[in-house]
């Protein structure tokens, strides 16, 4: 029988999934370090207008992203779609999510869904890897089975006027993956703002970004 995951009810659910899995020795866990917003922004960028970049904006980017994927990681994520988004009983909130994706280590591309928890008051996000899951038209829906399934972490720490912007992965593999731990440290010395928050910079509040 076809069966998927019928989803979390809190987000302290999600979280205990997430670090059950981090913990697990099998698997392939990487933290970049926080990005300390506007430092690297004024470090390595000329920006016009000038901006100072609020926490409160790092969230609603952090959000915009996690429901529109295509938009805010085009360099991942060639098609996207979310649905189902409701209101879980600690007010934290749900939602499903389809993309294309490239996978971490090589060329190829498959199909990744994600159950996506968010909690608004933490401002932490959740994206659980799931293999199969149902489609807002009830069809059941399988994974493309072109890397193993993961859980990330987006989150926002800092204050008001000096955001932080936290990341963190676990990949459910067999056993840990010397490539894909490369792959992640070469992610973590690039010492650029993430692609996403480049992008909300430029195509939300209209600011031009030249990377020095």
């Amino acid at each position: 029988m076809f069966h998927y995951h019928r989803g979390v009810t809190t987000f302290a659910d999600a979280l205990a999934e997430f670090e059950q899995a981090w913990a697990d020795p099998r698997h392939t866990a990487a933290a970049l370090p926080d990005v300390d917003v506007n430092r690297v922004l004024a470090e390595r960028y000329t920006a016009e207008p000038a901006i100072v970049v609020t926490r409160d904006q790092v969230w609603d980017m952090e959000v915009r992203k996690a429901w529109d994927p295509v938009r805010y990681i085009p360099y991942v994520v060639s098609e996207g779609t979310s649905w189902g988004r409701t209101e879980l009983s600690d007010g934290s909130r749900r939602h499903l999510r389809s993309s294309v994706q490239e996978a971490w280590t090589d060329e190829t591309q498959g199909r990744v869904f994600e159950e996506v928890v968010t909690d608004p008051v933490q401002r932490r996000i959740l994206f659980l890897g799931r293999a199969r899951m149902e489609a807002a038209d009830g069809t059941l829906l399988q994974t493309d089975e072109f890397q193993p399934l993961f859980h990330v972490e987006h989150a926002v720490g800092g204050t008001q006027d000096a955001p932080t912007n936290m990341w963190r992965i676990v990949s459910l593999t067999d056993a840990p993956d010397p490539a894909l731990r490369a792959f992640f440290d070469d992610m973590a010395a690039a010492g650029w703002l993430p692609g996403f928050l480049e992008i909300y910079l430029e195509q939300d509040l209209g600011v031009i970004l030249h990377r020095r």
